[in-house]
Order: C-alpha cells, then sequence, then structure tokens
C-alpha cells in the first residue's frame, strides 16, 4: 500500500494520560517496517477553504484563534496546543490525498491509506469532540465532489464509535451514502438503526450498533448482508473506508472482540467489493488506542493488499446480532 504520512501530525501534542498520542503514529510506523512493499507518501495539507467546504467557516476561525492562542482543553476530551491547527489541516490533507490518488487509478499494492491524526469522524459541522478538529473523510469526500472527480460517494467507517460527525454532515445528502458499524451504546450515543438520513436523502445512512461482545462472524455477516448489497444499490465512485482499529478484542476503550484476522476478514471482503464494482478505495486511519493492535491492524490492511489471504471467521453470529441485521435489512429494503 501507499500510506500518507507527514512529520507534522506528531506536534499535535495532547499530553501524558491522554489516548490519543503521537505514540500512535509512531507505532504504525513500526509495525510497518517489518512489512514488505510498503510506501510513503508526503501529501500536502489541506487548505483552509477545503475544510470550510464541511465545516462552519466561524468554527475554522475559531479553531485558528484557539490554536494561535496556545491551545488548550476544547472540550474535556479534545485537547489542542498551538502545533495542532498545523496538523489538523495535514491530517485533512492526507485524507484528500488518498481520496485522489484512488481516484486517478492507485489500487492494489498501490491502494492509498492516510496516517493522518488529529482523527475526525466525531467533528461535525460547527464543533469539534471525540479527539477530532477536522472530519478528515468528509474533507475527502467533498473535494472530490467539488472538483468533479466524483458524482458519489461512500464512507464505511469501521471504528468502535459511530461517526456521528461525518453523519450529521452528509445526513441529507444524496451524494454521499454513509454507513457505521459500531459498538451499541458506546460514545458518543448516536448512530441508531433508524437515523436512516432525511430531507430526500432517506436511505443514504445505515448503521449496524452492533452489541458488546461482538466478534469477526458478526463483523463479517453485518459487511456481507447489509454493507456490500447496499454499497452496489447506491453504485459510489469512490468508497473511503474510516479505519479505526479500536473494535479489537484487546483494545483498551471498547467491549468488541474482533481479532487481528478479523480486520483481513473486512480489508479482503471491502477490497472484493470495491474490485467487482469497479469502485475507486481509499483508507483513512480513525481510532485505535492499544498500540500493539493499532500497529498489528493497519499491518493486517497492507498485507492484504499485498497478497495475503484472510481466514474465515472460526464461529457463527451471535443471535442477538443476527437479529439486529434482520432488522436493519428490513428498513433499508435490502431483502431476505
Amino acid at each position: 500500500m501507499r500510506f500518507g504520512y507527514n512529520e507534522s501530525c506528531l506536534d499535535h501534542d495532547t499530553g501524558a494520560r491522554h489516548p490519543e498520542t503521537a505514540d500512535r503514529l509512531r507505532a504504525i510506523r513500526r509495525g510497518l517496517a517489518k512489512r514488505h512493499g510498503v510506501e510513503y507518501v508526503e501529501a500536502a495539507p489541506a487548505v483552509k477553504s477545503t475544510v470550510a467546504a464541511v465545516h462552519d467557516d466561524d468554527y475554522v476561525d475559531e479553531f485558528h484563534d484557539f490554536c494561535r492562542g496556545g491551545g488548550g482543553n476544547w472540550d474535556p476530551d479534545t485537547v489542542a496546543v498551538e502545533e495542532t491547527w498545523v496538523a489538523a489541516l495535514a491530517s485533512a490533507g492526507l485524507a484528500e490525498w488518498a481520496a485522489r490518488s484512488a481516484l486517478s487509478g492507485d489500487d492494489g499494492r498501490r491502494t492509498p491509506f492516510s496516517l493522518g491524526r488529529p482523527p475526525g469522524h466525531h467533528a461535525v459541522e460547527d464543533d469539534a469532540m471525540g479527539f477530532c478538529f477536522f472530519n478528515n473523510a468528509a474533507v475527502a469526500a467533498q473535494a472530490v465532489i467539488d472538483d468533479d472527480l466524483a458524482e458519489r460517494v461512500a464512507i464505511f467507517d469501521w471504528d468502535v464509535h459511530h461517526g456521528n460527525g461525518t453523519q450529521d454532515i452528509f445526513y441529507d445528502r444524496d451524494d454521499v451514502f454513509y454507513v457505521s458499524i459500531h459498538e451499541d451504546g458506546l460514545y458518543p450515543g448516536t448512530g441508531e438503526v433508524d437515523e436512516t438520513g432525511a430531507d430526500g436523502a432517506e436511505g443514504t445512512t445505515l448503521n449496524i450498533p452492533l452489541r458488546a461482545g461482538a466478534g469477526d462472524a458478526d463483523y463479517v455477516y453485518s459487511f456481507e448482508e447489509t454493507i456490500a448489497p447496499a454499497v452496489e444499490r447506491f453504485d459510489p465512485d469512490l468508497f473511503i473506508v474510516s479505519a479505526g482499529f479500536d473494535a479489537h478484542r484487546h483494545d483498551p476503550i471498547s467491549r468488541m472482540r474482533v481479532s487481528t484476522e478479523g480486520y483481513a476478514m473486512l480489508t479482503e471482503r471491502v477490497r472484493d467489493l470495491c474490485d467487482d464494482t469497479d469502485t475507486a478505495l481509499s483508507f483513512v486511519l480513525e481510532g485505535g488506542y492499544g498500540l500493539d493492535t493499532l500497529s498489528e491492524g493497519v499491518a493486517i490492511v497492507h498485507e492484504t493488499f499485498d497478497g495475503r489471504l484472510a481466514m474465515d471467521p472460526d464461529e457463527d453470529p451471535e443471535q442477538k446480532n443476527l437479529d439486529l441485521i434482520d432488522e436493519i435489512r428490513d428498513v433499508h429494503g435490502l431483502g431476505s
């Protein structure tokens, strides 16, 4: 894979006890150093007008002034320093690079994956939250739509937390399909099955709030039975994965049971879906707070594109999640 990376993302200093630290990127780089075929690209940062295409101008200016004033706690969880402004633009720019690269034909072993921080999927139109300042995946999607590189974009968010920001930004848009698979009831408490879109965009939001304890089989079944057919029906030009790795069974802040191999299973199915439908594919880093599991997760995505075959789940989905998928299929008209 080709990994977008910018050293300025390390300068976003959240403090010694914050889970979202620069050590996350350092751990990923150490893990990838042991793998074959890794390529790094230093992409240009996003410009202010590009992030303002999905965020309110007043919010962007307020965040800029906050950083110029030395930063601090935007809220109890979301921390900035002076350098965070540059890091946030760099992180958004990396996501934009990944989307543009995919649409220009980078695929297979050249599939782009942006390794930026701060992450983005909780950032709403007019506010920062959940460690996020600019919504990187949303910035990327809007940029390629605005430049007529894509008419329709799908965003698949497999982070353990619901990407409320991405959903909100595109909730009344029929040119962006947002699907999230996440732990039910976890921060920020959004992402219910009946949140499906509004104002003519009904059906372009699909939420899969799996019950705590869901593992590889639940995730694979959810993808095959809801996400794949829904994305095929939407027929996007670009498929962006908001790739958080905090649903891992050893991540410190979730109760899910996805294994490292489970991320290979998901990656393989995403890749095959995009190959079968001739859809461009890019990845954007979101969460993941166990350094070992985060680095293993990113590495297994890379290895899958480098030719490694994923295993199949060694267990069946739990009945409570089977029932949930039946409900989702009914809500979205995905058949029996």
